[in-house]
């Protein structure tokens, strides 16, 4: 019946929200149940504008739009519906209007029971279910001789790994046939297809272009593995440009989505000279009969710092059985993949009220919102972090304890509702202890993803010792490892290298680069030296680089660091251990704490190196 004046058609959309809530309960009081049908039905039909749609223009302003701010003053209410005495005229126009500014209205069956649903005010002792998300550790160049120990490492302690190779059967045969692998070229967009590496949260990156002996080698590369070989060799395969740059960037491309950036991802607001557009609109309580209205606008001067910043603002009323205001954004073309991160965070200036922010994984118009509560400070700028572990689903102010965990790869829209409730209820029958009724406003200046700290490395790559030298003035090259004397011989090798090095650091993704020495097949276990500025020589294990790889995913010590390694024991002194009195194992943050930021080589000193 209430939707003979307008389509039974409702637009739909594959679009993803992120929801700002203030408030999503509805009264579960005898008075909040007289919304009846009949009311409904009533005002409806009577209304003298069923069937027109007002402009938006004055309901949203653009988001780069730096007019100025403008007091607030409730709109008349054209089209308003009189009641029952002792009930305020309702807006039916701006109903109207807030249905069809977003884009996912429900089914009108849906939409009616919205309306008119009765709720029971009972709570619930039910355990509350954890929102979790995957952390698969991706092992690129996994077939390698790093590469393999790495995957080894890891499957040891127990956590997921997904390997990166060029050749399924060689993998397989090295790895074993359960090993979860995807068959990609880094040297080859294409084949780095993103649904690959959904689930991904961790990188280590052990592809190196490969360089071998000139008079040729055995299959399994016994040649190779000796340093004495190193004196005639050659690139094989792909060149270091293709490998070392274009692969790193293309590599990077696509895991970054789901290894996140340190600072975060701005999904809303003004920061520097960053700014990011939602297509909010307000979603008062008018929906359910009530008067209680809110604006959204931009503020050109009124965050902390004298800039732009959003503002919502209003007038909350409990007439009619009424008392909250929101805002929402339409929702997404895509859903936001914000996997990569632990919770959100906003920037507002409070009011000493309580909030809700209400994130949406569904396109539905009445659906469970995971939902979390947070004070706002009176008159202080403050950073809130919601984590996504603390989002409760709810739907309608009830915990719902069946439903499916919070997802942050399909969020669909943000909705930010101003919770100013009389007598009313938080979730699950608790009164909102902040209740006030009259005008409110909030300033948001950002509402950004976070990743929780400590931050620990999100990437590690293995480099080479050695690539900022072939250039670097005053180097005796006649005592440099054949690599930096050979550079231009060898197509450049380490200068595509330290160009792939360049682009991690100036990914945004928390990292760190680990510089080895001479690589060998020793056993791991001899005592270590870390250095910074590339000028030590000397050998390494391969095992042990693949313990140090695995130890600085975990390490807040190793983020945003560049360093080199090599062991204590000379290339003249062999290395081995007794198996049955194996070296304990090493506490590598011991050397972690040892490094600086910002160290890389590259920086101007007055001095030549002198190698170590």
């Amino acid at each position: 019946m209430m939707y003979c004046c307008c389509s039974n058609k409702w637009p739909t959309t594959s679009s993803s929200i992120i929801v700002l809530n203030l408030h999503q309960g509805y009264s579960s009081s005898p008075a909040g149940r007289r919304f009846s049908n009949k009311a409904v039905h009533h005002r409806l039909l009577s209304s003298p504008h069923s069937t027109q749609f007002l402009p938006l223009s004055d309901r949203l302003q653009p988001f780069p739009s730096r007019s100025k701010s403008t007091s607030f003053s409730l709109r008349p209410n054209r089209g308003t519906i009189f009641a029952e005495t002792g009930r305020e005229g309702w807006d039916f126009g701006r109903f109207l209007k807030t249905v069809y500014f977003f884009n996912a209205p429900p089914s009108p069956a849906k939409f009616f029971e919205f309306l008119i649903g009765k709720l029971s005010s009972s709570t619930s002792n039910e355990p509350e279910k954890e929102m979790g998300t995957s952390e698969i550790i991706l092992v690129a160049g996994a077939t390698g001789g790093v590469g393999r120990r790495v995957v080894d490492v890891l499957r040891k302690k127990g956590l997921p790994v997904r390997v990166l190779v060029r050749n399924e059967e060689k993998a397989r045969r090295m790895l074993g046939p359960d090993i979860d692998l995807i068959v990609g070229d880094i040297t080859k967009e294409s084949t780095l297809v993103p649904e690959y590496f959904k689930g991904v949260k961790k990188v280590i990156n052990a592809v190196s272009v490969i360089v071998g002996p000139k008079e040729g080698d055995t299959p399994d590369r016994q040649k190779y593995s000796q340093f004495g070989a190193y004196c005639l060799i050659q690139i094989k395969g792909a060149s270091p440009e293709m490998v070392e740059y274009i692969g790193m960037k293309n590599l990077i491309n696509a895991v970054e989505k789901g290894v996140g950036h340190r600072n975060g991802k701005l999904l809303f607001g003004f920061q520097a000279n960053v700014s990011r557009e939602l297509a909010w609109g307000e979603l008062d309580d008018v929906v359910m009969g009530g008067v209680s209205e809110s604006k959204f606008q931009i503020d050109p001067t009124g965050n902390e710092n004298g800039g732009p910043t959003g503002l919502f603002k209003g007038v909350v009323s409990t007439k009619n059985n009424g008392g909250f205001t929101s805002i929402r954004t339409r929702n997404f073309s895509t859903p936001e993949d914000l996997s990569a991160y632990d919770g959100l965070e906003l920037r507002i200036k409070g009011d000493g009220r309580r909030y809700k922010l209400i994130v949406r994984i569904s396109t539905d118009w009445d659906t469970v919102g995971y939902t979390a509560s947070f004070d706002a400070v009176k008159d202080q700028w403050q950073s809130i972090r919601l984590p996504f572990s603390s989002l409760r689903p709810i739907f309608r102010a009830k915990t719902v304890f069946d439903a499916p965990p919070f997802d942050p790869s399909k969020i669909v829209s943000l909705q930010a509702c101003f919770y100013l409730m009389y007598s009313k209820f938080e979730y699950d029958g608790k009164l909102n202890p902040t209740f006030e009724e009259g005008p409110f406003q909030l300033p948001i200046s950002t509402i950004r993803s976070y990743i929780k700290d400590p931050i620990t490395p999100r990437f590690v790559h293995v480099s080479s010792a050695g690539v900022t030298r072939p250039d670097r003035p005053g180097l005796d090259l006649s005592r440099q490892p054949p690599a930096v004397r050979l550079n231009k011989e060898l197509d450049f090798i380490l200068t595509y290298k330290l160009k792939g090095e360049d682009l991690i650091r100036e990914s945004g993704i928390p990292y760190t680069i680990i510089r080895p020495c001479a690589l060998t097949e020793e056993p791991a276990g001899a005592d270590l030296i870390f250095d910074q500025g590339d000028n030590i020589m000397g050998k390494i294990s391969r095992e042990e680089v693949a313990r140090i790889c695995v130890a600085a995913l975990e390490s807040p010590y190793a983020c945003d660091k560049t360093f080199e390694v090599k062991s204590v024991i000379p290339f003249s002194e062999p290395y081995a251990i007794d198996p049955e009195n194996p070296p304990p194992e090493k506490d590598y943050n011991i050397y972690f704490k040892t490094l600086k930021d910002g160290i890389t080589g590259k920086e101007v000193t007055e001095q030549s190196p002198v190698p170590v």
